[in-house]
């Protein structure tokens, strides 16, 4: 796994002494991720260079190289990303301000009696009158954190937290993270039960396949609050969004296209669900019985990897495995999506010049643009659960925001988001109108 190196960096204010170090650092074959000046006299200037080395990657030798250059001195490395996890990333704030006695025993007792005896009356008043109805929890048992693994629950906050800012920033929703201690799926399903009547919405994020499978399926089907596993339905919008945009750059339309899965783990069989369900025809490779199996109770097809690679129109790749897909497996005029992160399956420049038609990497696919609009699309509305209706419209949304020369929008353009939230809305209407439709025409 790649995680970021900052080093901090002094060099003299002379032309080629930012340059003799950035050679330095090309000759390692490494690039160059950020570079930002920090400060700056007469004398010299300070830099922070990020880096993304590999973990098996020994970096003192680079650092012995660069101090030892004449107009180059390493300060160290700077603690920026330790810096800004401190204390957290998230706060609990009061939406109303308590500066008075009377607004004291309005919000909390006595008057709070009356607010409490009234949603005893009528729980249904509690999305006028609390903050249910834009509180999100975010859940996770830290099994199957990014590239990390099963680091358990107290490691996986840092994620958790950030995924509750994003929605805080990006769609003025509250979130809580919410770390269980727990290995089964019975035990997770049963603590999320227990803790739902404070949340409009359940997020679960990073719980290992095949239980996150059976944790979602249940509580869907037991509450009456939209639950979403981010890995999978998440990905999935934003994957069948950049789908949507090269297939028109490319001329294909999808719905006749062959589309290849390969992964069948959280992140394929989310993509497999949302495709089958935009009507696309899906072959699927993977090695796991049982999630071949998934993938037929779905309806697509598995079939081994190289007649997928043969077959199909459109690859999508999730696998985790660095290079799986080699430059003989490319088909000419392919679509390729190597979607693993830090490491793709195949290189999009390798895929290129293998004959692919298009070829990219996770880091042209963030699934930061379908959560955020997702879950404030789906408060709006009221809805119960989330449909393949609400998930295709945002991933519609999202490629109609697309420029020219982009798959997706910006993830951090708040237009984006409010953009996604109004076509779940509206897609969550529509679902509805559709159920009460046989209701009134049986009246």
């Amino acid at each position: 796994m790649r995680i970021p190196e900052i080093l901090r960096l002094q060099t003299d204010r002379a032309p080629g002494s930012l340059a003799s170090a950035l050679a330095v650092v090309a000759d390692a074959h490494l690039s160059v991720e950020g570079l930002r000046a920090v400060a700056r006299n007469h004398l010299h200037t300070i830099w922070e260079l990020t880096l993304e080395p590999d973990e098996s990657f020994d970096l003192e030798p680079l650092l012995d190289r660069l101090d030892a250059l004449p107009a180059v001195r390493v300060l160290g490395r700077s603690d920026r990303v330790f810096a800004r996890h401190e204390h957290g990333k998230i706060r609990t704030v009061a939406s109303r301000p308590i500066d008075s006695d009377e607004t004291l025993r309005d919000l909390y007792t006595p008057g709070v009696a009356r607010v409490c005896r009234a949603l005893a009356d009528d729980p249904s008043l509690a999305r006028h009158y609390t903050a249910k109805h834009r509180t999100v929890a975010v859940v996770t048992n830290g099994s199957a954190v990014l590239g990390l693994g099963d680091i358990g629950p107290v490691a996986s906050l840092p994620v958790m937290e950030g995924k509750a800012a994003l929605l805080a920033q990006l769609a003025s929703l509250n979130a809580v993270p919410i770390l269980l201690d727990a290995r089964d799926a019975p035990s997770m399903i049963a603590a999320v039960r227990a803790i739902a009547p404070s949340f409009g919405a359940i997020l679960l994020e990073d719980i290992k396949a095949p239980e996150c499978f059976d944790v979602e399926d249940a509580l869907i089907d037991a509450l009456t609050i939209p639950v979403l596993h981010d890995d999978q339905h998440g990905t999935a919008v934003v994957v069948l969004a950049s789908l949507l945009s090269a297939s028109r750059r490319l001329g294909l339309d999808l719905t006749t296209a062959v589309i290849g899965q390969i992964g069948l783990g959280a992140a394929g069989l989310g993509v497999c669900k949302l495709l089958l369900a935009f009507g696309c025809a899906v072959l699927g490779a993977d090695p796991r019985e049982e999630a071949q199996q998934r993938l037929r109770q779905l309806g697509g097809e598995p079939c081994a990897l190289e007649t997928l690679m043969r077959s199909c129109d459109v690859v999508i790749a999730t696998t985790g495995v660095k290079d799986l897909i080699t430059p003989s497996m490319i088909q000419p005029g392919q679509a390729v999506f190597a979607l693993s992160n830090p490491e793709p399956e195949i290189d999009p420049m390798t895929a290129l010049a293998a004959g692919a038609g298009f070829a990219v990497d996770g880091k042209a696919v963030n699934n930061v643009l379908g959560f955020p609009g997702l879950f404030r699309g789906a408060l709006d509305a009221g809805a119960s659960r989330f449909t393949h209706a609400m998930r295709i419209a945002a991933a519609e949304a999202l490629a109609d925001m697309a420029s020219d020369d982009s798959l997706i929008p910006d993830p951090l353009d708040q237009r984006v988001h409010e953009r996604v939230a109004a076509a779940v809305a509206r897609a969550s209407a529509a679902d509805a109108s559709a159920a009460d439709a046989p209701r009134r025409s049986a009246a």
